[in-house]
């Protein structure tokens, strides 16, 4: 491969000393035109396979009402996946949610390490330099990850309005998750997935290694499909992520 990207990523909102640090792995579309569309139809990339399909409308405007800032991945899930760690077996896939990626098959190695090295890794080198900044100047943090999630998967509806996933420590996922469910919320506890050392990457990778508090949020995409949805839920998470920090800096005062 002899393109050249633009960068792999997108900054949004500021850091007014609030917490938090936003993340979104799948928030992007793009492809490189190198690949050509990834043999598929725009149809199908539009699918759930290529993205999480509202998270960026959520996550630009959480980053601007909490206010933080927001990292955001700018390419497809399809053209590899930041939120799987290198060498993983679906950090590129061959066929997705019963669709053939016909130009992930018989990937090069070569073809692997360059789409490590012009998106994996710059994404998850931003990610890190926001957080050695803060951790530098002995600030709190909690890095919070925003997803979506499909509302019907191989013929199964999902009945949870949203998913809270946590691993190793789920202090703040609970917090938030009995919030939500304040709200009247059917709040998944890690449903409908589950958060473990091999499935994801980026929570272990800048969460869990460093120690931070964090939360991985998935939202059912239905509800955020649409520009109202997204100002809902954006404005819903503005309000209590705060409340839910608060909590966990009463609970667990060493760990904040």
């Amino acid at each position: 491969m002899t393109n050249v990207l633009a960068e792999s990523f997108k900054v949004y909102g500021q850091d007014q000393g609030g917490p938090f640090v936003l993340v979104s792995d799948h928030a992007g579309q793009a492809i490189p035109s190198s690949l050509d569309g990834l043999g598929l139809s725009a149809q199908e990339r539009a699918r759930h396979i290529g993205w999480d399909i509202g998270i960026d409308g959520v996550g630009q405007q959480l980053a601007q009402t909490l206010p933080a800032v927001l990292i955001e991945q700018v390419y497809s899930r399809l053209v590899i996946d930041c939120n799987r760690a290198p060498g993983h077996p679906t950090s590129i896939v061959a066929q997705s949610d019963g669709t053939s990626v016909p130009r992930n098959q018989s990937i090069s190695a070569a073809d692997v390490a360059w789409r490590e090295q012009t998106i994996l890794h710059p994404y998850h080198q931003r990610i890190q330099q926001e957080l050695d900044v803060r951790l530098a100047q002995g600030r709190p943090t909690a890095v919070v990850a925003l997803h979506s999630f499909t509302p019907i998967m191989r013929g199964v509806a999902r009945p949870w309005h949203v998913g809270l996933l946590h691993n190793h420590d789920p202090r703040l996922a609970h917090i938030m998750i009995d919030l939500l469910r304040a709200e009247g919320l059917v709040v998944g506890d890690n449903e409908p997935y589950a958060l473990t050392d091999t499935s994801d990457y980026t929570v272990p990778l800048h969460g869990e290694r460093r120690s931070l508090p964090y939360v991985e949020i998935e939202i059912r995409q239905d509800l955020i499909v649409h520009a109202q949805g997204q100002a809902e839920w954006a404005a819903l998470l503005a309000r209590l992520l705060p409340q839910a920090w608060q909590i966990f800096c009463t609970r667990y005062p060493q760990s904040s």
